[in-house]
C-alpha cells in the first residue's frame, strides 16, 4: 500500500518549520537582550520561563537525533510526523517548565534580579 504523497508541500513545510524556529529564537533573543531593568517580577519570570522552555526543547531535539532512523519510513509522511513531533516537543518543554523540575528559570530569575538590583 502506497502512502499519501505530500511532496509538493515538502518545501513549504521545511521553509515554515525553519522560519518558525528562527522566529522563536529571534523573539527570545530580542526579549533577553532588551532592557529588563523596568520589568515587573512577573514579566521577568515569564522571560526566564520562555528561555528555559526553549532550552529544554533544544535538548530534547538533540536527544531525538540519537535515536536511529527507520530506513523503511515513507518520506512524505515523515515530514508530517516531524512537524507533529516538533509541536509535541514544544508542549512537553512548556509542561516541564510549568512543573519547575529543572529550576533553570528560577535560578536565572534570581540572577537577573541581582544584576538589575530589583
Amino acid at each position: 500500500m502506497s502512502g499519501i504523497s505530500i511532496n509538493p508541500y515538502s518545501n513549504l513545510y521545511e521553509q515554515t518549520a525553519t522560519s518558525a524556529q528562527n522566529a522563536s529564537a529571534s523573539r527570545l533573543n530580542d526579549t533577553i537582550s532588551g532592557d529588563l531593568s523596568s520589568a515587573s517580577d512577573e514579566e521577568l519570570m515569564d522571560v526566564c520561563k520562555d528561555f528555559e522552555a526553549y532550552f529544554v526543547e533544544q535538548v530534547m531535539k538533540e536527544m531525538k537525533k540519537m535515536i536511529p532512523e527507520d530506513d523503511n519510513k515513507d518520506q512524505s509522511m515523515g515530514q508530517l510526523k516531524d512537524y507533529f513531533e516538533d509541536q509535541m516537543m514544544q508542549e512537553y518543554a512548556d509542561k516541564i517548565v510549568d512543573q519547575g523540575d529543572f529550576g533553570i528559570a528560577q535560578t536565572l530569575y534570581e540572577q537577573m534580579k541581582r544584576n538589575y538590583n530589583l
